[in-house]
């Protein structure tokens, strides 16, 4: 997966304290109940996740939101991926830095990774699109990839992003969009975008701190069903 920036070597303490929350492998039962919920039961497919890392994000890092959304994020892919490992990028005005969570190396990971990056920036879609696409292509798994793309506000150039999506609608990449805040006017348009398919879902959480793991779940995973039939029918599964 990602070319890494940052290894697994041990890492300082996490910045924040953490806060009481699920554990992975239970988060794994929830998500994985709500992939049944849909559906998806039995399905596979490549977990990545994108955080943003604008100015407006810093008190989401500092409050361990970010933290618990990588881990969730982990619980999911345990329950969907056949590795259990999610490739995270992290993304401002261009490519911050990546790294990679599995069941070994999550514990403050996102923290850590963050606290090493400096400069919080924009919010370049298209670079963190074309960053996804790069690694989905070059590690070329056989399952689809559903990718959780994290934001609290709207795109630095909106036409370079709605043609990224439109682009990457020949490929077999889902885009998951959590919209963080009521600053995600784009988020409300992107189920319009041209192509025959519909290759991005929406979900708006105007507050994190009071989102439940199962509202997350079930929000991020609904759309994903009717975009593999429909990725089917179009020949862009592999």
């Amino acid at each position: 997966m990602f070319n890494k920036l940052f290894g697994r070597s041990s890492s300082p303490a996490p910045a924040t304290a953490p806060v009481a929350r699920t554990s992975v492998p239970d988060l794994t039962k929830r998500a994985a109940i709500s992939l049944t919920k849909h559906g998806l039961s039995g399905r596979q497919a490549a977990v990545y996740l994108v955080l943003d890392r604008s100015g407006s994000m810093r008190s989401f890092y500092k409050d361990g939101t970010m933290q618990y959304l990588g881990e969730r994020a982990l619980g999911l892919s345990r329950a969907l991926d056949d590795d259990g490992k999610v490739p995270t990028l992290f993304f401002s005005s261009g490519i911050d830095g990546t790294t990679e969570l599995d069941l070994d190396n999550y514990a403050g990971r996102i923290d850590n990774v963050h606290a090493q990056l400096g400069h919080m920036g924009t919010t370049n879609y298209e670079a963190a699109i074309q960053a996804v696409i790069d690694d989905y292509q070059t590690s070329a798994p056989s399952a689809p990839a559903f990718v959780l793309f994290q934001t609290d506000g709207g795109p630095d150039n909106r036409r370079a992003a709605e043609q990224a999506l439109i682009e990457a609608k020949k490929l077999p990449i889902f885009w998951s969009f959590v919209g963080f805040g009521n600053h995600v006017d784009f988020l409300r348009t992107i189920d319009d975008l041209p192509g025959a398919i519909d290759n991005t879902g929406f979900f708006h959480v105007p507050d994190p701190h009071s989102l439940s793991d199962d509202a997350l779940y079930d929000g991020i995973t609904a759309q994903f069903g009717p975009y593999l039939t429909d990725a089917a029918a179009q020949g862009i599964l592999r």
